[in-house]
């Protein structure tokens, strides 16, 4: 492409630099300019060669216009001078583009200074050379523009470079082809290499294809055996479960420590001995069965030794000082109730030694705690109420002179007032004072604070003993034999309450505190039944035994004073001087009366009307009664103020008795009211 472009530029300069060298016009010739007339022999001009070779992409060139000499100025002198010449135009005159324009559209300008403008029938000739042209570098050796225009053989120039070009690249292209020569023999030996790894590989390929068909075949014949193998599993399995013991589970029942572990082991043990038990019983028995059976034996023999080493252990523990038994019941032996299952299956001699060995404890256990624990109780000051805290004494002062269960003067206290006392019956607390601060407690109380104290612990343990029973020695022991053994427990516990019971009530006329503990002892006995403890029923009642009878006697003691007051009221109404001295006010027996009958009917707002205490408080109430008919019979013949008299006793009974609910308040209520009402229609 360079070579074409060079060619064309240096014809046109050649072409250029022959119009220069010619004789103007104005000097050779009369006739106009005309430049169709000149062809030059080195080849078209440019307007002709563009418009012969639309196809050519001109190049741009490098020169300017300092880098032209001065044939280049005189060429354009000469054309200027062409163009501006006073001869007549012909039919013949040159129309084409003025060649100053052309060179200066080579030059990349549009005109050269001092020309005209380019004439409007060259269009294309500005289009022509682009700025690739113009950046061109064109070498033409050592001659000049000028030498080089007017040169003879300028291709000779051109094909030396050439040549020496072609040198050059002959060596390059030569270095090429040698390292491409050295490449493609690496790449032989390369090759080579790889056909001699692929033919190896295509024999490991071979030796591997081989192996795996193998292996095809061993695995369907394994799959064979394996599927066989279920199958004989599957029917075989239970009869070797049977007769197989595992070593871990030998070595756990001879030497383990007795856990969760053990048990379960002991539990595996069990399953197989019940198991050869009963294919011994056949008719036939395996040959596994039969070697089973002395290892079965001897393991057996080992869990009761273990066995029994273990519940002795914890049955000691039990004796020790200061030991909480419901915490080594809970932690020690229902966690390992099976053990005696076990032992009561295979041992049943040394089962029953184990569990009397456990009852033996336990009963001098709960003894021993209730005895320490009664004699704190008995250390508390009690309020003791005597045949003169009755109804009929008239001597207020005794009620000062007030003897503790260590017969030391108390405080005072009042023989007939509830009060706060129903408190222990409401009270949400169900737990039993310690004996530490019951021994230092120095406040006085009522016979029932140490009543419902020891009752309420031993009720308490009564349920956690006999709830252990049916626990850990069940279904080992049938339930009644589970009662008779916690009778022997519990017997003398029971009998120390009892005692107890008997010893606060043997002598008081506390009605009110015998009451209140009567009713503590139904609480207690709803409580055992709401826990299903049945065993408890005979102490409850043996409770109720001491408690009703002693209330009925102090009722009937309270009755004795009223009628004794009667019987010494005097027959016939004193004189009327000591008339006027009477005073219509409530009897203080009406006050101590309606206190106490207040307090009963507090207690027995359930209580029916078949219990001992309602006949009681009615035969009270009817001596009562007749102290005070008889009693206003001393107003003598004035009614009205016996009337009055009357009225108010009733009237401070029935405000007393006002608030209280119940079915047996209300009758006392209604008779009350009923006999306010009439003696205050007679006043």
């Amino acid at each position: 492409m360079n070579q074409r472009v060079i060619g064309s530029r240096k014809r046109m300069w050649l072409d250029r630099l022959a119009g220069a060298s010619s004789p103007s016009p104005s000097q050779t010739s009369n006739r106009a300019y005309s430049p169709a007339t000149r062809r030059p022999s080195s080849g078209l001009g440019p307007y002709l060669a563009s418009q012969q070779r639309p196809g050519l992409s001109p190049r741009t060139s490098s020169l300017s216009l300092a880098s032209t000499d001065s044939s280049a100025s005189t060429v354009l002198g000469s054309s200027r001078r062409a163009t501006g010449s006073n001869l007549k135009q012909t039919t013949t005159a040159y129309a084409g583009p003025d060649p100053v324009d052309v060179l200066g559209a080579l030059l990349g300008r549009s005109s050269v200074a001092g020309s005209p403008p380019a004439s409007d029938h060259s269009p294309n000739l500005t289009t022509s050379i682009t700025s690739e042209d113009l950046d061109a570098t064109f070498d033409f050796g050592k001659l000049s523009l000028r030498s080089l225009a007017l040169s003879d053989e300028p291709q000779a120039i051109y094909t030396d470079k050439k040549r020496q070009e072609s040198n050059g690249e002959h060596e390059i292209v030569k270095a090429n082809l040698e390292d491409l020569h050295q490449s493609i023999q690496a790449c032989d030996e390369i090759l080579a290499s790889v056909e001699i790894n692929l033919a190896s590989f295509r024999n490991d390929l071979a030796t591997v294809s081989a192996d795996i068909e193998t292996l095809q075949a061993r695995s369907a014949t394994l799959n064979v055996r394996l599927k066989n193998r279920k199958a004989v599993e599957k029917e075989l399995a239970p009869a070797v479960e049977e007769i197989s013991i595992s070593p871990i589970i030998v070595t756990k029942i001879a030497d383990g420590h007795v856990d969760e572990a053990w048990v379960k082991a002991l539990n595996e043990i069990d399953k197989r001995e019940t198991a050869y038990k009963r294919s011994d019983s056949g008719s036939e028995q395996s040959k596994g069965l039969q070697d089973l059976g002395p290892l079965l034996e001897k393991l057996v023999r080992k869990a009761i030794e273990r066995i029994r080493d273990f519940l002795v252990a914890q049955i000691k523990a039990l004796r020790s000082p200061h030991i909480n038994a419901q915490i080594i019941q809970q932690q020690n032996f229902l966690k390992f109730k099976d053990l005696f299952t076990f032992l009561h299956r295979h041992q049943s001699t040394l089962a029953n030694e184990i569990c009397l060995a456990y009852m033996n404890t336990m009963r001098w256990y709960y003894i021993n705690q209730f005895t320490r624990y009664e004699n704190a109780l008995k250390k508390i000051k009690l309020h003791m109420l005597d045949k003169l805290d009755v109804l009929g004494n008239e001597d207020i002062s005794r009620r000062g002179a007030v003897l503790s269960s260590s017969r030391i003067a108390g405080p005072p206290h009042d023989a007939f007032s509830l009060g706060h006392r129903i408190d222990i019956l409401r009270t949400s607390n169900q737990a039993a004072i310690s004996s530490y601060l019951a021994e230092e407690d120095q406040s006085t109380h009522y016979l029932e604070t140490p009543f419902r104290n020891f009752n309420l612990a031993l009720i308490d343990n009564v349920t956690s003993e006999y709830t252990f029973l049916a626990s850990f020695f069940s279904p080992a022991l049938s339930y009644s034999t589970i009662s008779h053994h916690f009778a022997y427990i519990f017997d003398p516990t029971l009998q120390l309450g009892q005692a107890l019971t008997k010893t606060l009530v043997a002598e008081t006329y506390d009605a009110l505190g015998l009451l209140l503990s009567i009713r503590l002892n139904q609480h207690f006995q709803f409580e055992l039944q709401r826990r299903k403890i049945p065993a408890a029923e005979g102490y409850i009642n043996g409770t109720a035994m001491l408690l009703w009878p002693r209330l009925q006697f102090v009722m009937n003691a309270h009755c004795e004073s009223i009628r004794a007051l009667t019987t010494v009221l005097p027959t016939r109404p004193p004189g009327k001087a000591d008339q006027a001295k009477l005073s219509t006010a409530p009897h203080v027996t009406t006050q101590r009366f309606g206190q106490l009958l207040h307090g009963i009917l507090s207690m027995s707002t359930e209580a029916g009307d078949d219990e001992p205490v309602v006949t009681s408080l009615r035969r009270l109430r009817s001596e009562l009664e007749a102290f005070l008919t008889k009693y206003s019979a001393a107003f003598g013949t004035d009614k009205r103020k016996r009337e009055r008299f009357l009225y108010t006793n009733y009237s401070l009974v029935f405000t007393i008795i006002s608030d209280v609910g119940g079915k047996l308040a209300s009758e006392e209520q209604e008779h009350f009211e009923g006999l306010k009402a009439a003696f205050q229609e007679a006043s």
